[in-house]
């Protein structure tokens, strides 16, 4: 027996008459009946005396509308207590990560999360993957976002739905600027500014010395970076070029700088990663289930 049903008869019990139920209930006249018919064929009982202008309870329906009710006021008691729990619901949520337009996926997850559960609080702390690992070790932090290549030996890890692409900002008066894609052989006699975090991945991974072929070490890298804020204005100064990720500078039309991907096309994945046999508070947790709905999610229509 649905609970729908239950609520349409008790309307039909409340109107007296099955056009004005049907009225408030937003159904046609023809549905409504066919529901009251079809309950009544369930239970094997007639419910109503039906008249050209009313219709009047059975002692079949008397019942029913007294059980009806304690059924109805029992599930409404308990959808309010639950939703109390949801509003009680607080905490904080402590995320780390790295200069990525990943943080966008993140951001639909807590908005969507806050919809439920506005009482929960976010904090965001920017770094690379050492200053990140290194706060979620010490238990500063609860979620970490790392660039691949990253060690994940450590960590339990979901992966993010979403590419980050490798490219150089520079000035838009710039030499190179003219070019739509840069190739490796563009970046020999120019000078470059390139992450510290870039540059340790490329000893440890060979994922930028692979791009780069043979010439690698022939590359002239005056300045290192930990966040593109500062290497924006680097190269905004006429320093060099910065090998970046899209969409962590801004390269609007109203900026001075534009970012032009490199050719063949460089990408990393990303992870959100947390410790092994980590305990989370109630808030991280909420965060932690949403955010394994949400990412599956974008997965499956992939």
């Amino acid at each position: 027996m649905e609970l729908r049903v239950l609520r349409y008869f008790l309307t039909v019990a409340r109107e007296g008459n099955i056009t004005r139920a049907a009225d408030f209930l937003h159904v046609t006249q023809p549905t409504l009946s066919r529901q009251l018919k079809e309950l009544e064929q369930k239970l094997g009982k007639k419910l109503f005396i039906r008249s050209s202008h009313s219709i009047i309870l059975t002692d079949e329906g008397i019942l029913l509308r007294k059980r009806a009710e304690e059924i109805v006021d029992m599930v409404d008691k308990l959808e309010a207590e639950f939703s109390s729990m949801e509003e009680t619901i607080s905490g904080d949520v402590y995320i780390g990560g790295g200069e990525t337009d990943a943080m966008r996926q993140i951001a639909r997850v807590v908005k969507e999360l806050q919809l439920n559960y506005p009482n929960i609080r976010y904090h965001l702390y920017s770094g690379n993957e050492e200053d990140v690992t290194d706060r979620l070790d010490r238990g500063l932090l609860d979620f970490g976002i790392l660039i691949q290549p990253a060690d994940l030996s450590r960590y339990n890890y979901i992966n993010i739905p979403a590419k980050d692409v490798w490219g150089v900002v520079m000035r838009k008066d710039s030499p190179l600027a003219v070019k739509n894609t840069i190739q490796a052989v563009d970046l020999l006699n120019v000078p470059l500014i390139c992450s510290r975090q870039a540059m340790k991945q490329t000893y440890s991974k060979n994922e930028f010395a692979d791009w780069f072929g043979e010439d690698f070490d022939k590359l002239n890298v005056v300045t290192t970076y930990n966040l593109a804020y500062n290497a924006a204005i680097m190269v905004e100064e006429g320093l060099g070029y910065a090998i970046t990720l899209d969409k962590i500078v801004d390269t609007s039309s109203d900026s001075n700088l534009c970012f032009k991907p490199l050719e063949p096309r460089l990408e990393s994945g990303l992870n959100i990663v947390w410790k092994k046999h980590q305990v989370f508070s109630i808030a991280a947790n909420m965060f932690f289930k949403k955010m394994q709905v949400e990412f599956s999610n974008i997965l499956s229509d992939v």
